[in-house]
């Protein structure tokens, strides 16, 4: 009898998964930006997305304004990927519920590119706490023909840079300046070899920086600046530094 019951347990519990595997998924949200210039971009993000998705515990939500953003709706999730959406156009709950979201450490961060075009845009004031969540700095200018361009890792045993080589190669972006190197407020991951432009440019910063970490706050967070064009996600470097980071930045917490 014993036999039989212990049977059973093991062909109830084969059945489990079915639905637990559901309830432990890693649930994101992407605040994507469908506007033309990154619209191809964004695209093919989603199909990126989709398939790790399918081949790892996350499930995916869309949204395309931060209307719906509460203290509620970020509850739900524990990644929040902000993939060229600017920080601008925001509501004041919005904002709110956004910074109460990265200060507590309630989940974690992803911003790409376009998610570091701080200043006065659109009618619209730069956002101060954003500005300093992103190492205190204002968008100045970017490179409107794109160049090609080295990119370094700085901090090669950093888990956003597991299995990335120490140099990468992108074929194509905008390379955005700031005001000033966010270096000094926050932790530097890899920046872009100036020298290495093709073609060259005089739009440089000197101290570049194109990917970082800000570790003053409690969620784990990361802004990878190369997010122009859709064909990054040929390039195997830059799609395993962005698999990296969305799962080191969904476990939320800095340690």
């Amino acid at each position: 009898m014993r036999f039989y019951c212990f049977l059973l347990t093991i062909c109830l519990l084969c059945h489990i998964p079915a639905w637990s595997q559901k309830q432990t998924k890693l649930r994101v949200v992407v605040l994507a930006e469908l506007h033309e210039q990154h619209r191809p971009y964004v695209d093919a993000a989603k199909i990126w997305l989709h398939q790790l998705a399918t081949d790892s515990s996350l499930t995916i939500d869309y949204i395309e304004n931060p209307d719906s953003i509460t203290d509620d709706f970020l509850s739900r999730y524990q990644l929040f990927i902000q993939l060229n959406f600017p920080p601008y156009g925001w509501s004041d709950q919005a904002k709110a519920a956004f910074e109460k979201y990265i200060t507590t450490g309630s989940g974690g961060w992803v911003g790409v590119h376009h998610a570091t075009l701080l200043g006065d845009f659109n009618g619209y004031t730069m956002w101060p706490w954003f500005s300093q969540f992103m190492g205190d700095i204002r968008f100045t200018g970017y490179i409107a023909d794109f160049a090609a361009a080295d990119v370094k890792v700085e901090e090669t045993r950093h888990p956003c840079m597991k299995n990335v080589p120490k140099t990468f190669h992108i074929t194509k972006d905008e390379w955005y300046t700031y005001s000033v190197s966010p270096r000094k407020n926050v932790r530097v991951l890899a920046s872009v070899n100036e020298n290495s432009y093709n073609p060259n440019s005089t739009i440089k910063m000197g101290d570049h920086p194109v990917v970082w970490t800000n570790e003053h706050v409690k969620a784990r967070n990361i802004y990878i600046f190369m997010g122009h064009d859709p064909a990054l996600f040929t390039n195997q470097a830059y799609t395993t530094l962005l698999r990296n980071a969305i799962f080191w930045a969904a476990s939320k917490v800095q340690k």
